[in-house]
Parts: structure tokens; C-alpha cells; sequence
């Protein structure tokens, strides 16, 4: 990227957590303009296109939607008009909603998730005079923002907090699809569980989807059966069925958890209350923040938005209290503030991973 500039945000707090349905849009080439992406109040508009997973996924595509809709209930906006959704069924519909935004002078337009790169980069050069917003991924264009976060440092902590609390020390990962991004959850998971307990076994499996319950139910079943008490999910929709599989098999007198991920999934244990924590990543107040710089007319085109621990990014749950010690809670605690002063790394890679456990004793 010619611009490679990392901004480190300080971010809000406390966002209005909600969930509404929407419609998806229609397909089309031509190309618009609509500004330079900059407006005041009533005049700004802002959009996003879901992924797959839908906006109401319990998860990422929620969370960043909760965002905007923050943004629009504190900036006076009418939902619809000045701000909104398309939700994609399939990614054929990514390139197709991200095009009638642009058409209707949507000022900043957000494509939610890594899988949706390659077709906002396509789009952005076919609207060069929108401004279009990246999450998850790097999109190398002078219209676009690219907003990145450290999941690997949010990832560590609950895998400290795994890692303090199973029984059996067996332990699952659950990711959607194998990729880098998914990748730094994993990774920094399992740093996080064997810094604390290196007699841990962690069992990594990938749904290969982001949308997939029943794929989710079947992993998770799998991993319960071979004896895990704790599963850490990344893996959007899919890990719904993770859920699923720890509230049975708790009916059943089994003491199972779950690890949510991306938002505080604590209502998702419910009533089996299976939830033990989660790893929060801050997609709300992204996409709000990127939005209001937006609307005061300082978007960062072309640069990357990183949020990690530093900046309250990335983190655990406001609920972890409920079911987490606090023996654990004070390590999660020691670990975090080793991570934003640059005592230790989190890793992100594989590689990084391997050489992290060389100092593992």
C-alpha cells in the first residue's frame, strides 16, 4: 500500500447494543459520483453490506451494524435514508449491493469482512469519487480505509482464561474459514491457554464457513465427545451451532463452555447459561468512529485503522465475571498489561506461534 499509515483510535465506549432486519439490493456497472465523502448531520449518509453471515448474526455483521446505528440515533439520521444495510445471501450479492450504494450517494460505504476485498477494490475503482471502508482486510485504493484490529491480543486473554479453567485440559478451537485473519484468534489462543497451562491439549478445527450452525453443532459435538469442556469459536453463524451443542449437552449434566467471540455472547449461552467469556472486538465503535471522521470530512482515505488492546480495540467480555475467577480475572489482568506495555507479543502466525512456545516452560 502507498499509504501504509496505522492510526491507533482512542475509541468510545458503551454502545447501544440492537438488532433490525433489512432488505438487499440490486445489481448494476455504471459508474457514480457522489463527493468527496464528506457531509454535515442530515446531509451524510452512510451504508454497509453485510456478509454472509447476515446482520444478525450474534457476531461480527452485528456488531458492526450496532455501530451505525449509534452513529445515526447520535447524529439525528433517518434509518434507510441516512444509514443502512444490504444484506448479502450468497457473495455473488457483495459487488451488486455495494454498487446500488454507491449509485444512491451512499457518502461512505463499509464492506463488513475479508471475504468482501476483492469486490470492494473492484468497486471503489469504478466509483472513484466514493469512499468505501474495508473491515478485517487491507484494500490498497486511494477511496478506501482499511480497518484492521490485533485479534490475536483479545484472543490470548480468553485463552488465559481457558487455560486457568478447564478440568480436563483439553481444549477446542473452532474458526470459519482458514485464513490469516482467522488465523491470529487461533494463534493467539493457544499462546494465551499454554502460557498458563502448557499441559493443555487445544484441538483446532476450520468449518470452512462462516454460515454454517449445523457444520458448527457437528465440530463441537466432536470435540465434546473427545473429552473438551471448553470451546473458543471464530467462526461468525457457524459457531451459532457451537452453542447449540454446549446448551444439549448441559441439559444433559454435562459442564461444557463456550468461548464467544466478536461481540458479548452471554445471551447466546442462554438458558443453559454455557457462556464463560468472550472475546470482544470492537466493530461498533469502528465503524462509528470511521464514520464520524467521515462526516467531519477527515476520512482517512487509503490509510489503515488498527484497534488492538492499546486502545480498547480488542478485550473480553463485561460479563466474564459470572462464571470466571478471579484468580483468573487478575491474570488476564497481568497479561494485559504485559501486551500493551511490549513485555510480550501476542502471535498472529504460525510461525509467531512456534516461536513462542520456544519460551513456554
Amino acid at each position: 500500500m502507498n499509504k501504509k499509515k496505522t492510526i491507533l483510535s482512542a475509541l468510545a465506549a458503551g454502545l447501544t447494543l440492537s438488532t433490525v432486519l433489512a432488505a438487499c439490493g440490486g445489481d448494476d456497472n455504471e459508474g457514480a459520483s457522489n463527493g468527496d465523502g464528506g457531509g454535515e448531520g442530515s446531509d451524510f449518509k452512510v451504508a454497509m453490506v453485510t456478509d454472509t453471515g447476515g446482520v444478525d448474526d450474534k457476531s461480527f455483521n452485528q456488531s458492526a451494524w450496532e455501530g451505525l446505528k449509534k452513529f445515526g440515533a447520535d447524529n439525528e439520521l433517518e434509518e434507510n435514508k441516512g444509514f443502512k444495510y444490504l444484506q448479502s445471501a450468497k457473495q455473488a450479492d457483495y459487488q451488486p449491493n455495494l454498487q446500488q450504494l454507491a449509485r444512491d450517494n451512499y457518502n461512505l460505504i463499509y464492506g463488513i469482512g475479508f471475504l468482501m476485498a476483492e469486490d470492494v477494490q473492484k468497486v471503489a475503482e469504478q466509483f472513484p469519487d466514493s469512499n468505501f471502508a474495508i473491515v478485517d482486510m487491507v484494500v490498497d485504493a486511494p477511496n478506501v480505509a482499511s480497518i484492521t484490529f490485533k485479534e490475536q491480543e483479545g484472543s490470548f486473554l480468553v485463552g488465559v482464561i481457558a487455560g486457568l479453567t478447564t478440568e480436563k485440559n483439553k481444549i477446542g478451537f473452532v474458526g470459519g474459514v482458514e485464513s490469516d485473519l482467522i488465523k491470529k484468534f487461533e494463534n493467539g489462543f493457544k499462546a494465551g491457554v499454554m502460557s498458563v497451562n502448557p499441559d493443555a491439549t487445544i484441538d483446532v478445527k476450520y468449518a470452512e464457513d462462516f454460515n454454517s450452525a449445523e457444520k458448527g453443532t457437528a465440530i463441537a459435538s466432536g470435540m465434546y465427545g473427545s473429552g473438551a469442556d471448553i470451546i473458543y469459536h471464530a467462526a461468525g453463524g457457524t459457531g451459532v451451532g457451537v452453542f447449540t451443542e454446549a446448551k444439549n449437552r448441559k441439559k444433559n449434566g454435562e459442564n461444557v463452555w463456550v468461548i464467544g467471540v466478536d461481540r458479548d455472547q452471554y445471551e447466546e449461552g442462554l438458558p443453559e447459561d454455557v457462556a464463560l467469556t468472550s472475546m470482544v472486538k470492537r466493530v461498533d465503535t469502528a465503524t462509528y468512529e470511521v464514520s464520524e471522521k467521515a462526516m467531519n470530512g477527515e476520512f482517512p482515505a487509503g490509510e489503515i485503522i488498527e484497534f488492538g488492546l492499546k486502545d480498547d480495540g480488542v478485550g473480553i467480555a463485561e460479563t466474564s465475571d459470572k462464571h470466571v475467577s478471579k484468580e483468573a480475572l487478575d491474570k488476564v489482568e497481568e497479561y494485559r498489561q504485559k501486551l500493551v506495555d511490549g513485555e510480550l507479543t501476542a502471535p498472529a502466525t504460525d510461525a509467531e506461534f512456534e516461536e513462542f512456545m520456544k519460551n513456554v516452560k
